[in-house]
This record gives structure tokens, C-alpha cells and sequence, in this order.
């Protein structure tokens, strides 16, 4: 079993647990969005990582977050309540991977899952900043390992 066939088997299984894991954190605005809200946008995400590491494209997850950071910055949600909810699933992820993968496929799958979402974080923060300071901030170069537009 590969990485994608790992994330595809067990999505509900880590959206469920990242869910609960989010549901422990103290974070006002994901308390008050509830728990349906919160999973589906879990699975939302969970759903791009695993389309990224298939196509080897970050095109539909950038823009994804981006939209993500634009609603939850209009909606007043602290960029790092944001980033938290990324980490919980990526934390969930890693989690699964250690459970069901040989050590010796670790390195690589633990790697592409905290790839894809290291640029969710980076698209995230960046386009925050230029909300926060109505300034356009530049994007780290990562197309050596992606197709982008």
C-alpha cells in the first residue's frame, strides 16, 4: 500500500480523529463553528492532500486555502487557529502512516503528506499577511516538485 491508497482507505477513520482532535483544542471560532462544520472541512482538505500527492499538483489545494484564509480572515479567525486546524490533520495523517506503513516507507510518505500541507501552511500565512497589510507577498518557489499554473 502506497501513501494515496493509505489516505483514501482511511479518511474517515483521520477525519474523525483529526475532528476530535480539534474538538480538544481551545479555539473559539472552531467551537462555535461546530462539529459538522469543522469535519467537513476537514475532509475538505484531507480530500486535496491526497488529490495533490496523486497529480502532483498544488493548483487546486493553493487555491483552496486561499479561499479559506480570505473567508476565515473576513470572519475575524486568528491565523493561527487556522493553522492549527492544518496541524491536527497533518498530525492525524502522520499518525496513520506510522500504524499501517513498513518504518522503511516513513520517510517518504510522512514526507509528501508534510509537503503538501507545509504549502497549504505557506499559502495560509502569506496570503494573511497581505490581508492584514493590503500588500501581495510573494509565494516560496516550490514548482521542482509540483505543476503549478
Amino acid at each position: 500500500m502506497d501513501v494515496i491508497q493509505l489516505l483514501e482507505k482511511n479518511e474517515e477513520e483521520i477525519v474523525e480523529k483529526a475532528t476530535g482532535a480539534l474538538e480538544r483544542t481551545p479555539l473559539k471560532h472552531y467551537k462555535e463553528s461546530g462539529t459538522e462544520l469543522n469535519k467537513l472541512r476537514l475532509k475538505k482538505l484531507s480530500d486535496l492532500v491526497s488529490i495533490s500527492i496523486k497529480k502532483k499538483n498544488l493548483i487546486p489545494l493553493i487555491d483552496y486555502i486561499r479561499d479559506v484564509a480570505h473567508e476565515r480572515f473576513e470572519s475575524g479567525f486568528p491565523i493561527y487557529e487556522v493553522l492549527t486546524a492544518i496541524n491536527v490533520l497533518e498530525e492525524t495523517m502522520w499518525k496513520q502512516i506510522i500504524k499501517e506503513l513498513p518504518p522503511t516507507e516513513f520517510a517518504g510518505a510522512i514526507g509528501m503528506v508534510s509537503t503538501v500541507l507545509g504549502s497549504a501552511k505557506t499559502t495560509l500565512a502569506t496570503t494573511y499577511v497581505s490581508l492584514a497589510g493590503n500588500t501581495k507577498m510573494p509565494t516560496l518557489d516550490l514548482s521542482s516538485l509540483f505543476k503549478f499554473k
